[in-house]
């Protein structure tokens, strides 16, 4: 019998299970990708190990080199394991190619030897996540190299491919050699050695208005541009003409420079970017691994699958029955731009997690904010108590704010938020002696959340919430902006608000409403003038005036808020959303010293306190992300995705079924003639590879800002594709 035989046989479980982590080249990044595998699979509840064959430039005894490095990814799991995690076999001092290595000490290293010594560290069962020395071809002995190691321990083999300049050629002659020996391939890693394009500055148009002739750039800049296309450009040849599944891991910094809480945050985000690892057979836990596809279920699991089954049978989805449910996808992970569901097909996210998650997912910035404060101060409730993060988070705040906003009240989502800005409306009348002004004005077709306080001021006929008519407080309505924002403003559409206030004026605490852009309500845009024009009129009429910029706030239109378009000031602004880059819940209504000093006169305190106001991980997440925003260039980010909407979705305007298009900033509308079938439509567009979430005749798109002019393609032609097919 074969030693490739005699080791896959001498494990307990019957066979060694495993992967074979090999390289380009030396420095490729298999012990980032190895040590990170460990961690996701130890998490998992997967009894796993780190074997490392041979190594070189090493004492002969101690936790040293890669073994060093499989232990601090495993973390909390290495110290609680009874069993090792990370194990080095053979050990040389000299830092050379193995063979010359063991030569130097008088010693022969083969390939048999090798596999047999892995196959015991591994005779408990445990998965073996072998890591190579070098490249595939790195020699053992005169005769053997790295191939016959991975021959005879005969499991897949997983390539790691360095992100830079002959990435593609090193990796598919890598690719050539290993099924030229009969390997199984099990999939690519591409692993970043600089950033990325999505951390770093956005590429100049290649056309258009913004386009520059490249004798116009600096030498800095051009070299810039050149490594950020072959960094994408290595990426997309590998994944089309790897014929293997293909993972990309992020930038990070010098693991070994940071500290404790820096290195693990890293080392979630490493191996979040392998989740799941479907390129593995794994030994335990059937529902780490991929299920039988089936039409029943839109993960891929089958009809069975217990998850899904006890999601249909007990979980509350929004918007949706609870005893016949729209189908639901099953995500498993989510970094970038992309989410990946349970049978491992990603998604192009085109929804940005209900419009905040504006950098994108798992961006180490925010996912180490949320670990550093969660390991000092999770939370502490706000009455009588203050600390740090709610502190500088205002601070930051504060001065991005259109002029005059002042006063800052957390709170724990967008509907809360509103909530918070009609109380603060209602008690500032009151103390102002103006008993009779208990009612809101508000155009229709706005949207501003789903307690009961702000679904009085949704659109009471065609909105969301029509049901409670008649059990919500009788607000006071007029016609929506009818003035496009693309086109010249008509003075007439100011008639029905200035007929409103003139008759109900005296019983008019303050006007709401979502300034240039109205959301979930009809995604419609309307021209700044009418704002203007409508602070004049509540001035005029003593009326407060609040802005909702839960939605259109911190970039989405092209301006920092909304209300810049118009350069107006509100009485009350309410954010939420991207305030935390869509990574924690938090939200605030902020108010002019006008309105705290009113409601504050005579003893006055304001009746509201939330449990988890200001709490601390969600403020440390959000000065985190709004770090991240200004240091990036966001303006030119959203410059470009509008007009990469713009050209993505003029297919539609010609198309029988749609009624309008409608773009602005890093939003992209398509509105049908009659309303969508929303499951059908989510089931076309999950098989298009990209997440869009329909509405009511609305097909629309808001992705993160981070989102590649080749992805944000993907996302219009599925929505032209619908509306041609579906529509």
């Amino acid at each position: 019998m074969s030693a490739r035989h005699e080791t896959r046989r001498m494990t307990d479980g019957g066979f060694l299970r495993g992967v074979f982590v090999t390289g380009t080249d030396t420095d490729a990044g298999k012990t980032v990708v190895t040590a990170a595998l460990l961690r996701a699979l130890l998490r998992r509840g997967v009894r796993a190990r780190a074997v490392k064959p041979v190594q070189t430039g090493v004492p002969e005894t101690g936790l040293a080199g890669d073994a060093r490095l499989y232990m601090d990814a495993a973390g909390e799991w290495a110290a609680s394991s009874v069993s090792p995690v990370a194990v080095t076999l053979e050990r040389f001092r000299l830092p050379v190619s193995p063979h010359l290595a063991a030569a130097r000490e008088g010693r022969r290293l083969t390939a048999a030897d090798l596999a047999s010594a892995v196959g015991d560290a591994c005779r408990d069962g445990a998965f073996a996540l072998v890591e190579g020395a070098g490249g595939a071809a790195v020699p053992l002995n005169d005769d053997e190299s790295m191939l016959d190691l991975m021959a005879a321990l005969d499991l897949p083999v997983l390539l790691v491919a360095a992100n830079r300049l002959g990435a593609i050629n090193h990796a598919l002659l890598t690719l050539q050699a290993l099924r030229a020996r009969g390997l199984r391939v099990a999939g690519i890693v591409c692993n970043a050695l600089m950033p990325s394009v999505e951390e770093g500055t956005d590429l100049p148009p290649q056309s258009g208005a913004g386009a520059r002739a490249a004798s116009d750039l600096s030498e800095g800049c051009v070299e810039d541009i050149a490594r950020r296309l072959l960094l994408r450009d290595n990426v997309e040849v590998l994944r089309r003409q790897g014929k293997a599944a293909l993972r990309e891991l992020p930038f990070m910094a010098d693991l070994a420079a940071a500290d404790a809480l820096a290195r693990r945050a890293a080392w979630n985000v490493l191996a979040d970017a392998l989740e799941p690892p479907d390129f593995l057979e794994l030994p335990e836990a059937a529902a780490s691994r991929p299920a039988p596809r089936s039409p029943a279920s839109p993960s891929g699991g089958s009809a069975n699958d217990a998850l899904l089954d006890f999601d249909r049978r007990h979980l509350w989805h929004p918007y949706t029955s609870a005893t016949n449910p729209l189908p639901v996808y099953e995500a498993v992970a989510a970094r970038g731009t992309r989410i990946r569901l349970r049978d491992g097909r990603e998604l192009v996210d085109g929804m940005a997690s209900w419009w905040c998650a504006v950098h994108g997912y798992s961006h180490p910035r925010l996912v180490g904010a949320l670990q550093e404060q969660a390991a000092r101060m999770a939370h502490v409730m706000f009455g009588g108590l203050t600390h740090n993060p709610a502190v500088r988070l205002a601070e930051r705040l504060l001065p991005l704010l259109p002029p005059g906003l002042e006063h800052v009240f957390w709170a724990d989502s967008g509907s809360v938020a509103v909530e918070v800005a009609l109380k603060m409306a209602l008690q500032y009348q009151q103390a102002r002696g103006e008993t009779r002004r208990t009612r809101f004005l508000a155009p229709r077709g706005g949207y501003h959340g789903d307690t009961f306080g702000a679904m009085s001021v949704c659109d009471p006929v065609n909105g969301m919430h029509s049901l409670f008519t008649g059990m919500l407080t009788r607000q006071i309505f007029v016609e929506r902006p009818s003035c496009r924002f693309d086109a010249p403003f008509d003075p007439a559409c100011m008639a029905a608000v200035e007929a409103a206030l003139a008759e109900h004026g005296p019983a008019v605490a303050a006007v709401i409403l979502e300034p240039v852009v109205q959301g979930a309500g009809g995604m419609w845009f309307y021209h700044p003038e009418y704002l203007r024009r409508l602070r004049r009129l509540c001035d005029q009429h003593g009326v407060l005036l609040v802005f909702d910029e839960i939605a259109t706030g911190f970039g989405r239109t092209g301006r920092f808020f909304a209300a810049e378009w118009a350069g107006v000031s509100p009485d009350i602004l309410c954010i939420g959303k991207a305030l935390t880059g869509g990574t924690m819940t938090l939200s605030a209504a902020v108010a002019t010293a006008a309105v705290a000093r009113g409601i504050s006169a005579r003893g006055g305190v304001f009746m509201h306190g939330p449990t988890f106001m200001g709490n601390p991980l969600a403020c440390a997440v959000a000065g985190a992300s709004l770090d991240l925003l200004l240091e990036s260039p966001w303006r030119e980010r959203v410059a470009a995705l509008e007009q990469w909407l713009s050209q993505g979705l003029a297919p539609c305007r010609a198309l029988p079924g749609v009624a309008d298009v409608r773009i602005l900033g890093g939003i992209g509308v398509v509105e049908t003639q009659r309303p969508v079938d929303m499951a059908r439509l989510q089931a076309f567009f999950v098989s298009q590879g990209v997440w869009i979430r329909p509405f009511g005749r609305l097909m629309y798109l808001m992705p993160p800002y981070t989102v590649s002019e080749e992805d944000t393609r993907r996302l219009t032609a599925a929505v032209v594709a619908a509306a041609r097919n579906y529509i």
